[in-house]
């Protein structure tokens, strides 16, 4: 049974020195404002912030004074930066038993917490073996550090790889309306058939960073839907992506309160089928086959 989480999860990556470098007890607050607004999932990364989001998140967690069992943490490893803190050369990634075990309890002492709600593998190495990596998670499974696992930015292939040796729960991955790929490709649907909860990050995908044709065409559409569902257009998009039967969970990485306290909305949008289509249709720059 997976580990219940938030519909939209609270993605951390830029709450550290990488952007917005909050300090904990603005941590605090904003952790406090997602719970309000019914987002009690926070997915973390080791690396976020060269390794340093986790700990200053975790402090301010402590100061929150929260109770733990009102949130849930996810977070990944494998990924070796080179940065001040670790001794690596080039960048690469580390799947042993001894690192996987290590990471988890490192991030488990940063979180100021005894346990992780999901636990992933950040992305697949050429390197990895799989009865090495059961053989960690099942440890930690056991020991009760983790409760759940899973993997991010892994293929079918690559998943199907891991999960012959142990339960994969979760995959998070690049999808939204700008980035479909997956929709696809069959990652989706191979999600669906192993009961595989997806993630997605990056769910806003390039419409509000980037002027392509691509971003202009939707962004056309997207005023016209914002006049009939009165909705904002980032609603719209997080719709569009839980609308897919394989229960998406989009990762949102906005600390603005004002949109925080929005996105729970998204859960509650149904579009029509065709304002769906409509949306796939003009990020491809052509209807459907």
């Amino acid at each position: 049974m997976k580990t219940k989480l938030s519909p939209v999860v609270a993605g951390t990556m830029n709450w550290g020195v990488w952007d917005k470098n909050l300090s904990a007890l603005e941590m605090a607050n904003l952790i406090r404002v997602c719970l309000e607004n019914k987002i009690s999932t926070f997915d973390h990364a080791d690396i976020y912030g060269g390794y340093t989001t986790e700990a200053t998140f975790g402090e301010g967690f402590k100061q929150s004074k929260i109770d733990r069992s009102k949130i849930q943490l996810v977070s990944k490893c494998g990924i070796q930066l080179v940065t001040n803190n670790r001794n690596n050369k080039i960048k690469h990634y580390d799947y042993s038993k001894e690192y996987i075990i290590w990471s988890a309890e490192n991030s488990l002492k940063n979180l100021k917490t005894d346990y992780l709600d999901v636990f992933l593998l950040h992305r697949p190495s050429p390197l990895m073996q799989a009865d090495e990596i059961a053989t960690a998670i099942e440890k930690l499974k056991k020991d009760g550090k983790i409760l759940d696992f899973g993997l991010s930015n892994f293929t079918p292939f690559q998943t199907d790889l891991i999960q012959q040796k142990t339960n994969v729960s979760y995959n998070q991955i690049q999808f939204s309306a700008t980035h479909f790929e997956p929709m696809v490709d069959g990652s989706l649907n191979h999600m669906q058939i192993h009961h595989i909860r997806p993630m997605a990050w990056n769910p806003l995908g390039t419409i509000f960073r980037e002027d392509t044709e691509q971003t202009r065409r939707l962004k056309k559409l997207l005023a016209r839907l914002v006049e009939k569902y009165h909705f904002g257009s980032d609603i719209i998009l997080l719709a569009w992506i839980m609308q897919h039967p394989s229960n998406i969970i989009p990762v949102a990485g906005t600390v603005n309160v004002a949109r925080i306290q929005q996105l729970q909305k998204a859960s509650e949008l149904i579009l029509d089928t065709e304002d769906w289509f409509e949306i796939w249709s003009e990020s491809m720059g052509n209807e459907v086959p």
